[in-house]
């Protein structure tokens, strides 16, 4: 049902990214709060995001059917799950350990730049004029408002800018994947594929951070843990993974537009705040605002261009 609105009205398709935003946008200090290390982490975060979203599949009549995409386009569905999922979130995690939560919130925000760039090379839509300002003047403004005004704080010392290749490189994998991987999403349903992309993706996450790092993750020991780990991993489990991805990738794969559906994602940061100020009682300085005024005003300002451009195309048109 849900996915059927997503795709008749485009609004509700940026809504549901919107509010995958906001999902987004507490994930690096979830996953601080974990205690649990980057790639052991995203073991748990995905394993519990999994099946979350399998007993939500199996709920849902239309989406109940999860093996017949695998029947159909098994080796696309497999190799896209396991590097755009896998590996992008296996470096997202790490990152962390590297790197700090403002360089790496920045550094990821390149996310819509990285879809712009596959978008072109994949299908030919051009970025115009007003995307590529939007997007530096977006990216300016996340610097800013995560450091302060300090952006000299973001080049970091050689190991922080490990993290912020690991986390560059994870953007990279991600917005590559929901480009590639948009025509399943609109062949199979955006549950069944955000659902069949993350259980792989803990497969082979689970396979992968036991050869290479020797952790073998001992999902028994989750009640063990003390309570505020707990509520972190399941909190990045099952809201910041299985509500989030779903509602974020549904709506890009179901948008008439997916790059600047993607746009929305530079707002990560500004919710990131606003939810610091609200619920933290943490103010904004008066660089941050301006910070939050300028990632908005570009924001804003693509979507204002584009639709005057289209009006004006329509006038000429019915000339």
């Amino acid at each position: 049902m849900a996915e059927g609105l997503w795709q008749r009205y485009g609004w509700v398709a940026y809504a549901a990214v919107f509010l995958g935003v906001i999902g987004h946008a507490t994930t690096e200090f979830v996953a601080v709060l974990s205690g649990v290390s980057g790639p052991e982490l995203s073991v748990w975060r995905f394993t519990l995001g999994g099946v979350g979203l399998v007993v939500l599949a199996l709920a849902l009549p239309g989406s109940r059917n999860l093996l017949e995409p695998l029947r159909q386009d098994f080796w696309p569905i497999v190799t896209l799950s396991l590097i755009g999922f896998g590996v992008a979130y296996l470096l997202f995690h790490w990152s962390l350990d590297f790197a700090t939560v403002p360089q790496v919130a920045t550094t990821v925000t390149c996310i819509p730049i990285f879809i712009a760039l596959v978008n072109l090379w994949r299908n030919g839509e051009p970025i115009t004029l007003a995307k590529w300002m939007s997007g530096v003047a977006a990216v300016l403004g996340i610097g800013i408002l995560v450091t302060d005004g300090a952006l000299s704080q973001l080049a970091g010392s050689g190991r922080e800018l490990i993290g912020m290749l690991l986390a560059l490189a994870s953007a990279f994998f991600i917005g590559a994947f929901m480009i590639l991987a948009k025509p399943y999403f609109a062949k199979y349903g955006a549950l069944r594929m955000t659902t069949l992309a993350i259980v792989i993706a803990a497969l082979g996450l689970y396979v992968g951070v036991g050869l290479f790092f020797g952790v073998w993750t001992d999902f028994s020991s989750l009640w063990e843990r003390p309570s505020a780990q707990v509520a972190a991993l399941l909190t990045i489990g099952l809201y910041n993974t299985t509500l989030t991805q779903w509602l974020w990738l549904g709506g890009l794969a179901a948008a008439p537009d997916i790059t600047r559906a993607s746009y929305l994602f530079f707002l990560k940061p500004v919710i990131a705040a606003l939810l610091a100020l609200f619920f933290l009682a943490q103010n904004p300085t008066p660089i941050e605002w301006l910070a939050i005024l300028i990632i908005c005003g570009a924001v804003a300002a693509e979507a204002l261009v584009n639709e005057r451009s289209k009006r004006r195309a329509a006038a000429r048109a019915t000339a």
